[in-house]
């Protein structure tokens, strides 16, 4: 592997590679067609199309998950003024308001937050996860997808979850920046965790460029992304977002010991496995952060946040759930789970 990669001088794991994606429908198309407009104001009007597409869908996902970049790291060739008009910000609600609508309809109803926490601690005895299928019959194609499914997110890990924190006060916030800290090399740049799945994506001849894989990958896996994102965004979801961000952690331990694993039996060697190593020792830590010093401490502040933390708890498993079934479905008939396959080689 090359050394700027192994000692995080190299800067692609953190910049975009190559152009903007392909449309997948009016709704995506009109958020690409930016990058040809100008800034606003410059003698084209952004007209947001219509009707809008079943929430789930790929064009509905996917306009969503441009409309956010354009708040994170922007998109090649937009202006980077698009991230507040007002026309765009309309078309991003009109994004959002359905999306949240068949999410909330998917968690009812909403256990209590005690039982909510409670069934993120319990490790099923039959689990049938991503995890679990890559420990115990998952091959090199899989975990490459994998990867790259997951690329979206742990390439800007903790982007997302940043957004809570002005959001949220008192001993609650000083312990999610503890968390947050952690996920950013806490003070060493070279172990960033967005770093780390870089050097493994490379160990398995992968390219690590932030969305450098985004047309390849599907709704489902958008959904998961822009669930965080939307969370974060909102004031009024602060609480939902913590609640994602806990069933992340809690959750995270045991399924990076199995995944790592995977990945050793696979072939990745010390720079493919350190990722899910580095995430069994430090999310064990943090499932106690996150439980006791930021929810607890958020509900006894705020006793009402309560029932948005297990709304986000329950949110994140309809997103998961959706992800692992597409996942799962497609391995089992034998199919890529991209919109399209891998090279064999390096791609």
């Amino acid at each position: 592997m090359d050394e700027r990669v192994r000692n995080g001088d190299d800067r692609r794991a953190g910049r975009a590679t190559g152009g903007p994606p392909s449309p997948r429908g009016p709704l995506s198309a009109a958020v690409l067609a930016l990058a040809t407009a100008g800034p606003p104001g410059a003698g084209r009007l952004f007209a947001p199309p219509g009707p809008f597409t079943h929430p789930w869908g790929e064009d509905h996902q996917l306009a969503l998950y441009l409309c956010y970049e354009l708040h994170d790291r922007g998109l090649p060739g937009v202006a980077p003024e698009w991230e507040w008009d007002p026309g765009l910000l309309a078309l991003r609600r009109s994004l959002e308001r359905p999306f949240l609508a068949e999410v909330r309809a998917e968690t009812e109803p909403v256990p209590p937050l005690r039982e909510a926490l409670e069934r993120l601690l319990t490790e099923p005895p039959d689990g049938t996860g991503p995890s679990h299928f890559l420990s115990a019959e998952g091959e090199l194609r899989h975990a490459r997808e994998y990867l790259v499914h997951r690329s979206l997110y742990h390439l800007k890990e903790a982007d997302p979850q940043l957004w809570m924190l002005p959001r949220i006060h008192g001993p609650a916030q000083a312990a999610l920046m503890a968390i947050l800290y952690d996920e950013y090399g806490a003070g060493r740049p070279e172990r960033a965790h967005a770093l780390l799945f870089a050097r493994m994506m490379t160990a398995f001849g992968l390219h690590p460029g932030y969305r450098h894989y985004l047309d390849l990958v599907p709704a489902p896996s958008l959904a998961v992304v822009n669930l965080m994102t939307l969370f974060g965004l909102h004031r009024a979801l602060r609480a939902a977002a913590v609640g994602q961000f806990a069933a992340v952690e809690i959750t995270s331990s045991p399924g990076s010991a199995r995944l790592a694993a995977a990945l050793e039996r696979l072939g990745g060697g010390p720079d493919g496995t350190l990722f899910y190593r580095e995430h069994v020792e430090a999310d064990a830590v943090h499932e106690q952060l996150v439980r006791r010093g930021v929810i607890e401490e958020l509900v006894t502040a705020e006793p009402a946040a309560a029932r948005d933390v297990a709304f986000g708890i329950a949110a994140a498993g309809v997103v998961d759930g959706r992800f692992e079934d597409h996942l799962l479905g497609c391995w089992r008939a034998g199919r890529t789970s991209l919109r399209s396959p891998l090279p064999d080689g390096r791609s």
